[in-house]
């Protein structure tokens, strides 16, 4: 009777998910047709990678470019307020990472998973080399800051300063080890589109909220742009991808290998999403760098704090022209 009990359970759990539907998404389209007037698109790594770029008002040639990378289920959008802002001190060029924004969404591959953190390196040099941009200022919000680091790691020689905007950094990132093989069975990879779809509920509001200081500043239009990419076709399943793909071990321990690179850590003084204690910690890991907290600003400092926030960027970046003649 044991033995019976256990196979209907073995069985229960092996077949069971594949009892549960997962219809097709209703109402989403070709990532294309959601794009901007300003939008563009590169082949990089074999996908087609959405980007947004300002050329810049600086009349010397020697200006920096600025390559913006955002966070976790955000996209070019974050950087709207910022990006004049950004190309009056060098062109500057914002783009979505795979699995966000209108960047292309790979089912199948081969070779490295192009949601892994290797890839998502690989990615960001790709972009560079493919508009020619020999060296940049790499500035990152939450996992895209966490990229940044990753990037400027593996190819020093390609970055000229870092500006770290609550760097999702020293926190882990993505499934633990001891989970992968879950997320990896048939069963889950099946059920997994089905329960990141939870996320186009409210448009992801509870997380939006908790990314605001004050959550009063979370306009309709604002929710309506981080929404927007969920009207791409595969959203829900590159989503789910991204979730389980590899990681590479946290940088936290290697920040000390970025000393010689001039970097601003910036944190709103009330990010509950990215303690701030973890910005203070990557700051004093990283000999030299500089750190600077946004009173009454949320893990969006860009969007929520975005005067505030330049005024510490063209500091920076002033003291370190400065410092650099």
């Amino acid at each position: 009777m044991l033995i019976g009990i256990l196979l209907v359970l073995v069985v229960g759990v092996g077949v069971g998910p594949f009892l549960v539907p997962v219809p097709p998404l209703a109402d989403t389209v070709p990532p294309a047709q959601l794009a901007d007037a300003d939008s563009k698109f590169i082949a990089i790594d074999g996908l087609h990678v959405h980007y947004t770029v300002v050329a810049g008002t600086q009349p010397s040639g020697d200006a920096p470019t600025f390559v913006l990378l955002h966070g976790f289920g955000a996209s070019v959008f974050t950087w709207r307020s910022v990006m004049n802002e950004f190309a009056a001190v060098g062109p500057t060029i914002a783009y979505d990472r795979t699995a966000f924004g209108l960047t292309e969404r790979p089912l199948q591959w081969s070779g490295d998973n192009p949601y892994g953190t290797a890839a998502q390196v690989s990615q960001a040099i790709g972009l560079m080399d493919a508009l020619h941009i020999q060296r940049a200022v790499l500035v990152g919000n939450s996992a895209g800051g966490r990229t940044a680091v990753d990037v400027a790691l593996a190819h020093p020689e390609r970055v000229a300063g870092l500006i770290l905007v609550d760097p999702a950094v020293g926190i882990g990132g993505g499934a633990p080890g001891w989970l992968q093989p879950l997320l990896n069975t048939p069963q889950l990879n099946h059920l997994g589109p089905l329960l990141v779809r939870r996320i186009s509920k409210g448009g992801g509001g509870e997380l939006l909220q908790r990314a605001w200081h004050d959550p009063t500043k979370l306009t309709a239009d604002v929710v309506a742009g981080y929404r927007k990419p969920l009207r791409a076709n595969n959203w829900d399943e590159a989503l789910w991808q991204f979730t389980r793909a590899p990681r590479t071990a946290d940088p936290l321990p290697k920040l000390a290998a970025l000393a010689t690179i001039a970097t601003l850590v910036i944190s709103g003084d009330d990010d509950r999403v990215v303690p701030v204690e973890i910005s203070k910690k990557v700051a004093a890991n990283i000999p030299g760098s500089q750190l600077v907290l946004l009173p009454a600003c949320g893990h969006v400092p860009q969007e929520e704090c975005p005067a505030a926030f330049m005024h510490a960027v063209r500091a920076f970046m002033s003291a370190r022209q400065t410092s650099t003649k």
